[in-house]
């Protein structure tokens, strides 16, 4: 039998199998219905801050697109104080907070990949223009539409990204993260083919 945790660590991987009557008890508990994310959840806890795009997250309309120049205009303020270095150190960070944040925050509002969680499309797009910059206004605006499309319809890597580490907990989280980051892998790899040929 595993030893308890101690009560702090389950908010933190809240996947945390702690020993057997934890498993029994959670498996006999009712199921709760999804909780709809509002300013009041935003500021309850640090990682729904993060996760939800600093409430960029937040947007009734397309929060994915929302999120997108959210990270598309902190990048434009970021870079006068950041050098190419520290902006990719920002990203790894930015990833392992985003893991963190990604899980707590859906594990708490009980959906496995909620739309208002916008931070992987945060990460995503902060990678694209950090391997794209320096760009002009329209590359941007291309990797920008280029990005959102890959993200949105999901055509076949991203689909399967998108399917790959569907659930909850730490493996939830990372699957939140994932699918942005092929889908960045995507949008990349169009730019490139566009700028050999």
């Amino acid at each position: 039998m595993t030893p308890p945790l101690p009560d702090a660590l389950p908010d933190l991987l809240p996947d945390a199998v702690t020993d057997e009557a934890a498993i029994q008890s959670r498996a006999a508990a009712p199921q709760l219905s999804p909780r709809k994310p509002d300013s009041k959840f935003l500021l309850s806890h640090p990682a729904h801050f993060i996760a939800l795009g600093f409430g960029s997250g937040l947007s009734p309309v397309a929060p994915g697109t929302a999120g997108t120049l959210w990270a598309w205009l902190a990048w434009l303020v970021l870079e006068n104080w950041l050098s190419p270095a520290g902006m990719g150190w920002l990203i790894a960070a930015s990833l392992v907070v985003g893991w963190w944040a990604c899980t707590v925050a859906a594990t708490h509002m009980r959906v496995a990949d909620p739309g208002s969680i916008v931070w992987d499309e945060v990460v995503a797009f902060w990678l694209i223009l950090w391997l794209v910059m320096p760009a002009g206004f329209y590359a941007q605006l291309a990797a920008f539409v280029l990005f959102r499309f890959f993200d949105a319809v999901k055509p076949g890597p991203v689909a399967w990204a998108d399917k790959a580490f569907k659930g909850t907990g730490a493996r939830g989280g990372f699957g939140i993260m994932f699918d942005d980051l092929v889908a960045a892998f995507c949008t990349l790899l169009v730019i490139a083919i566009w700028n050999f040929v």
